[in-house]
């Protein structure tokens, strides 16, 4: 019996709501005629200039990732059309790989450097476990990293070679693959270069032989996927913040006042509406944390000052700077926890002096 064929319509003619209505293998999509396959095809070019015979396969998924055990690299399905693109700014406030080419091959050498793992079993080398510690720690989304340490490459943004063994290794390899990339006088002294010169030997030792894993595993594809867009934002926008609305009480207490004093005063909601592009983009920038994380902290604290009903009593100058710190330090503890974190009670204090007391 034939399979019943996927409805076809345009992208472009769908509102976010019946985008969001629609299921991942419903979308008229493909990485093939989109910039994507050229990106795809650099990255073939780079390993065929390092000798290696590894083709990762590449399918569209719902995020950025290659399967355990698999050469085979999942690309975000937003990035295969401009309306898709659109929607996940608007969702997420952020579209990840989609700046440039140069980031999206970015991302595209790293995944693949997890590729590399999956296709030669690199981690059942003991050399591997020497060079980037032991694999077998646990994965966590959340870490804590040394922004100045010399013992990793720089590559993805939030040092994320520290989160991880294997995604050291990925960091370093893809560093390693870029074309043009003066890797050993770039971190000539760093004790990364010897992860570098690690990766290089390891690979000059593959080149030419076929990789030991080929088997693709495409249970990531979208094609395969029922799941509905609505339902893959809803997962991902509750990766983020506590649910306790009174969480942040104490702190917006003592940013704002229940009791202004009669005309000398505005609403707390009012200045932080006012101000939110600036907060957004000031920490977002300065913390690394992405701004959906931002947007949606700065949402909640919006809507309980609203509750609290709170007002700004200090001038406007001095109350966008203790809230830029404010919410640098929730996001900063974020970032490497995953929790928001109140400052306890000398932090709060410190952080609401005035430079006049």
């Amino acid at each position: 019996m034939p399979k019943p064929r996927r409805p076809k319509f345009d992208l472009d003619s769908l509102t976010d709501e019946q985008l969001l209505d629609t299921r991942f293998r419903d979308l008229p999509i493909a990485i093939e005629g989109t910039y994507l396959e050229g990106c795809v095809q650099k990255l073939y070019a780079e390993l065929e200039g390092r000798g290696l015979l590894i083709r990762p396969a590449c399918y569209l998924g719902d995020e950025w990732f290659s399967p355990e055990g698999s050469p085979s690299i999942a690309i975000p399905f937003y990035l295969a059309h401009p309306r898709l693109q659109q929607l996940e700014l608007k969702m997420m406030l952020e579209i990840e790989g989609g700046k440039s080419e140069a980031e999206t091959l970015k991302l595209l050498r790293h995944e693949c450097g997890h590729s590399v793992i999956h296709a030669y079993s690199l981690l059942k080398r003991r050399d591997f476990k020497k060079a980037f510690g032991d694999p077998r720690s646990k994965f966590r989304d959340y870490y804590k990293f040394h922004p100045y340490s010399r013992n990793f490459v720089r590559h993805l943004q939030n040092w994320y070679a520290q989160s991880h063994p294997e995604e050291d290794f990925a960091e370093t390899f893809a560093v390693w693959l870029a074309p043009g990339e003066a890797w050993r006088e770039l971190y000539r002294a760093w004790p990364a270069l010897k992860k570098l010169e690690y990766v290089d030997a390891v690979m000059k030792e593959m080149a030419g032989k076929p990789p030991a894993v080929t088997e693709v595993d495409k249970s990531y594809n979208v094609r395969t996927m029922k799941k509905r867009l609505a339902t893959h934002y809803e997962q991902r926008s509750r990766l983020y913040a506590e649910e306790d609305p009174g969480f942040f009480d104490a702190d917006l207490k003592r940013l704002y006042s229940p009791k202004p004093e009669e005309g000398s005063a505005q609403p707390a909601v009012q200045f932080l509406k006012r101000n939110r592009a600036l907060f957004e983009a000031a920490v977002s920038h300065w913390t690394r944390e992405r701004k959906f994380t931002v947007h949606r902290l700065l949402n909640r604290l919006i809507a309980r000052c609203g509750e609290l009903k709170l007002y700004l009593t200090v001038d406007e100058p001095r109350g966008r700077v203790e809230m830029t710190a404010y919410l640098s330090a929730l996001a900063s503890h974020y970032l490497f926890t995953g929790r928001f974190k109140r400052p306890n009670e000398r932090q709060g204090k410190q952080l609401l002096k005035s430079p006049q007391d």
